[in-house]
């Protein structure tokens, strides 16, 4: 399916995240234009699932997810990082991908200058918060339409099924063994798999 298509976003994430690999996102910033094709990106659904943020209902931050399917949900984390997510539909239900990494196509040196800690170029967008950084992405971009004046969808490359590979999602207390995390097997700029470790509580001096 053609992501120029309104349908493309209009179904659930769990069937739109491996379509979306091999894609090509470009986003449009004051300072220029930088385009990732996507290698890595994690379905998250809404009520059913409790690594997702709209699994305790509507909130101001997560409003986005229960709109129409075809815009941006960005997100803060960590107190640190932006991550984005494209609203997937149907619209009647809360839904969206994680986009999680990618290889820059275009805007090598814009992204290379955002991400000046990045030791390789295969480095610049992977992870999500990466790729959010080399993309210029902050919480001002949380809402924007896709396609819009910021981003737009790409038909890109699909990626072959034989190349996609499916398996538990990286980092997520809760239901993280459901497999809605898909990458491309053997890209190099595909996230180390990390799974969640709970955090031990400090100890205090006797």
């Amino acid at each position: 399916m053609d992501p120029a298509d309104p349908c493309f976003l209009d179904r659930p994430s769990p069937t739109v995240a491996p379509d979306l690999l091999g894609r090509i996102l470009v986003s449009e910033r004051p300072e220029g234009r930088v385009a990732v094709r996507l290698t890595e990106v994690e379905a998250y659904t809404g009520l059913d699932d409790p690594a997702s943020h709209a699994y305790r209902g509507r909130t101001a931050r997560n409003a986005v997810m229960f709109g129409p399917p075809g815009f941006v949900y960005v997100y803060f984390t960590y107190g640190m990082h932006f991550c984005m997510n494209l609203v997937t539909g149907p619209g009647t239900t809360a839904g969206a991908v994680l986009l999680r990494a990618g290889e820059i196509v275009e805007g090598v040196e814009l992204a290379r200058g955002r991400r000046r800690s990045a030791r390789r170029d295969t480095e610049l967008a992977q992870g999500p918060a990466r790729l959010t950084q080399a993309l210029g992405i902050a919480r001002e971009q949380n809402g924007e339409p896709l396609p819009g004046p910021v981003f737009r969808l790409l038909p890109g490359t699909p990626a072959a099924p034989e190349l996609i590979r499916q398996g538990p999602r990286t980092g997520v207390a809760q239901g993280a063994d459901t497999p809605y995390r898909f990458w491309l097997d053997g890209d190099p700029t595909v996230s180390p798999y990390r799974r969640h470790v709970p955090r031990r509580a400090s100890r205090t001096s006797q």
